[in-house]
């Protein structure tokens, strides 16, 4: 592998991992860039989401304080993930690339419209919550159903491509949980963490010939520090900041996927 190459693929990978950390859409850095080097896109996919499991490390690790007080909600989004991702990284193995491509644009549009939004419709949530005598943050029944079912759907589309699922999680996530938005963040990065091991361990298990195992070391390299650093700069934005970042990069993201 030439100098160049490396250099290359390890700056992506921190780039990448920097931005899983605060956003969730690294993979589409890290994607086009091996296959701007000639890596077939489904070895470019599976090498990648192998590479990208320690940078959803360090991200994660850097969020652990917000995760406190949130595993009534995680008790059932962790097992929506990990089944979701199981059921997206098995079609990546049997289904034509064809099929999720005309969905992801789709799914990127909603989720930056849910990001936008998501004030307004979190304040209209609270409204009606107090209206009802029922406590601003409480999370119904109903709403719980959702957001489980949203996590599997985003756990799919993860365990198929992994590219924008934390833009997916934090809309999802910003429609039906009243939380300040870096502590959807943590949970973010955890959901991602395990789709993302999920997908690499499959890839790794069923297909263990069609990664590059020099791509994905190199792009582990980049991510681990990547997220270390994401998650000690990104804790510090504010909510405007942070949900401007979301929407310019899930932007770039969808002009990516589009071109």
């Amino acid at each position: 592998m030439p100098l160049t190459e490396i250099l290359v693929i390890l700056l992506a990978g921190f780039g990448a991992g920097a931005i899983n950390a605060v956003v969730g859409t690294g993979t589409l850095i890290t994607f086009p860039t091996l296959v701007a080097f000639g890596y077939p896109p489904q070895i470019a996919t599976m090498s990648n989401a192998v590479g990208l499991v320690a940078g959803s490390v360090s991200g994660t690790w850097g969020y652990r304080r917000e995760l406190r007080g949130q595993w009534p909600r995680l008790k059932w989004q962790i097992p929506a993930s990990l089944a979701g991702a199981l059921l997206g990284a098995w079609l990546l193995l049997h289904l034509p690339p064809s099929v999720f491509a005309a969905v992801v644009p789709v799914l990127m549009v909603l989720a930056l419209v849910l990001v936008v939004f998501q004030p307004r419709i979190q304040a209209w949530a609270r409204r009606r919550s107090e209206a009802a005598g029922r406590a601003a943050d409480q999370l119904g029944r109903t709403k719980l159903i959702w957001l489980t079912v949203g996590t599997f759907a985003v756990g799919v589309y993860g365990g198929y491509f992994t590219a924008a699922q934390g833009v997916l999680l934090i809309g999802i996530m910003g429609v039906l949980v009243s939380e300040p938005l870096q502590r959807m963040n943590a949970v973010k990065n955890l959901l991602t963490l395990i789709v993302n091991v999920v997908a690499a361990l499959t890839y790794t298990i069923v297909a263990f010939d069609r990664i590059s195992w020099g791509a994905a070391g190199l792009i582990a390299v980049g991510s681990l520090a990547g997220g270390a650093v994401g998650a000690r700069y990104g804790r510090r934005l504010s909510p405007r900041a942070l949900r401007a970042a979301i929407v310019v990069l899930g932007l770039i993201g969808l002009w990516r996927l589009l071109d």
